[in-house]
């Protein structure tokens, strides 16, 4: 169903101050200064699910993703610095980039997640309070219906992860295909699978992170589903990128369910939460009210 560009227009001239208290958000809202400040937000908030975990000698089941970025290093400082194990921690990793032919990507390439996640989630905390190897479930084209499995048959505590330009969660895109279209029921009913990335998950991709050279982004990717994702007990989305997560906060705010944004999908959810930057929620319309789009 495409998005009414009237009601879009005035979802998108709402001041952003106004928009955490607003009587038509459907999803609940919290906004922070900058990318450093959500990166605190995002280790707390996991260390103290952790913790808590942790003294009810329970383990600690999550779906990470990778990236934003930002968190890391404030999380494996922390656990370090107030010894927290991470012995208990379980987790699974949402999605993984692949080349043109649904292979992996070479280990040092940027868009390799699993290398990123070794390099600054894992080996950063100390041997003593690290996750053991076998707590670690990376997310491949051949486990998908293990991952799946393993997943839906634990308790799983939260899910992090952030937000696309169409409002992406994992890698579950809007699907453009025009001889399979996608309902909101089969997004909402998705589970782990291969897929081809959208061209404008491309194009948004390089622009932020390769100077738009679209040639050198992975055109592929393995995700775990919306059903997935949302089966944890908290789903906590966070987005420091500013300009290409602008309009897909808003219409995760205000639209309903639409099978072009699965992130609209979280108003089902008992406990999501959606975290962004003022530079992200801030929106270019509503600071020119002299525009006129003719709705």
């Amino acid at each position: 169903m495409a998005i009414n560009k009237k009601q879009l227009v005035d979802w998108c001239r709402i001041k952003h101050d106004n928009l955490v208290d607003h009587p038509s958000r459907k999803i609940p809202l919290r906004i922070c200064s900058g990318p450093e400040e959500m990166g605190r937000i995002m280790a707390v908030e996991l260390l103290d699910i952790i913790s808590s975990n942790n003294k009810l000698g329970k383990k600690t089941h999550a779906i990470l993703p990778c990236g934003p970025l930002g968190w890391y290093k404030p999380f494996t400082s922390l656990v370090n610095t107030e010894k927290v194990s991470l012995k208990n921690l379980v987790v699974f990793h949402m999605d993984e980039c692949l080349d043109w032919e649904g292979k992996l990507l070479p280990d040092k390439h940027p868009q390799n997640f699993r290398t990123y996640m070794l390099d600054n989630f894992y080996t950063p905390v100390a041997a003593d309070l690290r996750v053991p190897d076998e707590n670690r479930h990376f997310l491949y084209p051949g486990n998908c219906d293990e991952m799946s499995k393993k997943i839906m048959s634990a308790e799983i505590d939260i899910t992090y992860g952030g937000w696309g330009q169409d409002g992406h969660v994992a890698f579950n895109q809007a699907r453009r295909e025009p001889f399979s279209p996608l309902t909101i029921e089969e997004l909402r009913k998705s589970g782990a699978r291969v897929q081809n990335n959208n061209i404008d998950t491309v194009i948004a991709l390089a622009h932020r992170s390769f100077g738009t050279a679209y040639q050198l982004v992975a055109p592929m990717s393995v995700t775990l589903g919306i059903r997935e994702c949302l089966s944890a007990k908290k789903v906590r989305l966070f987005s420091d990128t500013g300009a290409w997560k602008q309009t897909a906060l808003r219409i995760a705010l205000f639209s309903s369910p639409d099978a072009e944004f699965p992130i609209t999908l979280l108003q089902e959810h008992p406990d999501a939460l959606l975290t962004a930057t003022t530079a992200t929620a801030k929106h270019p319309i509503e600071e020119h009210p002299e525009w006129d789009f003719g709705y």
